[in-house]
């Protein structure tokens, strides 16, 4: 009897423990992101979705110093064995180059939808999201605000002669932006700006928050930056005001993009990664931090944010207008250009 019994409790200790064994050396759900977003800012948001979906996501971050460059590099060299599943990028031309070679996958993203066409590829390799914009930041004791630039050419004027900084502009949002000047302004006119540039002493800052703190201390008294640098000075109490340039003064609107890297280890996990960071939640997420960025889903234009009350409304309407894949394909001549210009030094 005793037998009996005890075969059918063997039975049910082994089938539990079986499970158990199944369950603990199954591997955790992973996710890959490379992100040139500050920590500070993309942080929370990795955390909320692995709280929300159980998968970890594990962040590879860029130095200040070398803004998207250092990551899209990393991608090209691991091309044909990728160790990441999703970039997400803080801005868009370097994207679009990524895409180009191939190193991006299509994914359609049902939460891409909720996005302008003009901030989607085409192919469907990459969609931008929750934008910044460049800014001439300016020192209000060494300024005066009817003395202040109206556009990225008075930052040239014999006034403002060893006043101005900018970062060097090899990475991030300052090479995406002189790559939009390139393909709007056209060369000629950009060759002309930076040499004017240059004669006038600019400053040449490894990023940035260098270009805000610079200002914000009164070392210089202008610069030339992007909103959530400016915002964080002026949360800061910093003696600073914003200058937004129109569109044939340079101004530039930028996303983030995120995308799926081809041939990635963990596609799943990397699709459903993409449709959080796309999501309303995310971009309402990102407006109302310290970084204050700008969303662009169609769902949430009445969202009120800093530069609303700032800036206005319609600020988002006045912004360059350029090709990015013509932008992105002429990356290599960008560079050359401001090299040759001295924009290195």
């Amino acid at each position: 009897m005793w037998r009996v019994l005890l075969f059918p409790l063997m039975f049910s200790v082994g089938y539990v423990l079986a499970g158990c064994s199944k369950n603990k050396d199954a591997p955790p759900r992973e996710v890959v992101v490379y992100t040139s977003l500050d920590e500070i800012y993309s942080e929370p948001i990795l955390a909320e979705f692995q709280r929300q979906t159980g998968i970890k996501p594990l962040p590879v971050y860029d130095a200040e110093v070398a803004k998207t460059t250092g990551l899209v590099n990393r991608l090209i060299s691991r091309r044909d064995n990728p160790d990441c599943d999703v970039l997400w990028s803080n801005e868009i031309v370097q994207t679009q180059r990524l895409a180009e070679m191939g190193i991006l996958a299509a994914y359609a993203s049902p939460q891409a939808e909720r996005i302008p066409p003009q901030y989607r590829d085409k192919q469907g390799r990459w969609t931008g999201f929750a934008a910044r914009a460049r800014v001439i930041l300016y020192n209000t004791k060494l300024v005066a605000p009817d003395e202040a630039p109206k556009g990225l050419d008075d930052l040239a004027a014999p006034k403002w002669r060893g006043k101005v900084a900018i970062a060097r502009p090899f990475f991030g949002t300052t090479l995406t932006h002189m790559a939009a000047l390139h393909q709007a302004w056209g060369k000629d006119r950009l060759a002309g700006f930076l040499d004017a540039l240059r004669a006038n002493d600019v400053a040449l800052c490894a990023g940035n928050a260098a270009v805000r703190d610079l200002v914000a201390a009164g070392e210089r008294a202008l610069g030339l930056t992007d909103t959530d640098d400016a915002y964080a000075a002026l949360q800061a109490g910093k003696p600073v005001k914003i200058v937004i340039p129109d569109a044939e003064g340079g101004m530039l609107l930028i996303p983030n993009t995120v995308a799926l890297v081809a041939r990635c280890p963990h596609p799943a996990e990397g699709r459903k990664l993409i449709d959080y960071l796309l999501s309303r939640q995310v971009e309402l997420a990102l407006a109302r931090s310290a970084s204050a960025q700008i969303p662009l889903g169609e769902d949430l234009q009445d969202v009120q944010t800093p530069w609303t009350e700032i800036l206005g409304p319609k600020f988002m309407q006045s912004t360059l207008k350029y090709d990015v894949v013509a932008a992105a394909a002429s990356q290599d001549d960008v560079v050359s250009l401001l090299k040759l210009k001295g924009m290195d030094q």
